[in-house]
């Protein structure tokens, strides 16, 4: 499914932007940070910088999410190094959000998103366990665990159901296969 998404209208990227961007639904982009390199004894997590291969994998996830994203995509990003580094190599303009700090709280993170009432897409760059709690509860109702790769994209948008905001799964991107 992680490349499967990008044939959807035909050429790609232009598909994937008119099926993501159309009508007043809300998309949601989650971006997992990239590898970063494992804390050194006494430093805090949040000064860890992506490794070498977390920066190629930043810039290859960068790539194709610059063919899909709305010029109007709010970037919001975690504290955290490795999350300002990954964001970095997109090239668009990012605001730091603490509420996207390891361990962040779902709610923290639908707030800062402004789901599912945002009129502009969001993405979100940021940690597990809690982007993969969030894929799950925006996708079933609950709470779950679902691992989300270093590096790896959930591409949802918002839907009605029955009354409460749920989501669609449109793309799963991982680095490995951009």
């Amino acid at each position: 499914a992680a490349g499967s998404a990008g044939s959807a209208g035909g050429d790609g990227a232009t598909g994937i932007a008119a099926t993501f961007c159309r009508g007043r639904e809300m998309n949601l982009i989650l971006w997992r940070h990239a590898e970063a390199l494992d804390a050194a004894p006494g430093q805090d997590d949040l000064s860890r910088p992506l490794t070498p291969r977390g920066e190629r994998q930043a810039q290859r996830v960068a790539r194709w999410l610059s063919q899909r994203l709305a010029e109007s995509t709010r970037v919001l990003v975690s504290p955290a190094l490795h999350c300002r580094q990954t964001a970095a190599a997109l090239g668009k303009k990012s605001k730091t959000v603490p509420e996207l700090a390891p361990d962040a709280q779902i709610q923290s993170l639908l707030d800062a998103a402004g789901w599912p009432d945002a009129r502009t897409p969001v993405l979100l760059i940021g940690h597990q366990p809690t982007l993969g709690l969030l894929a799950a509860y925006l996708l079933t109702g609950t709470p779950h665990s679902i691992a989300v790769k270093k590096g790896s994209v959930w591409w949802l948008r918002s839907r009605d159901r029955e009354g409460s905001a749920g989501a669609v799964l449109h793309a799963v991107q991982s680095p490995d296969d951009c």
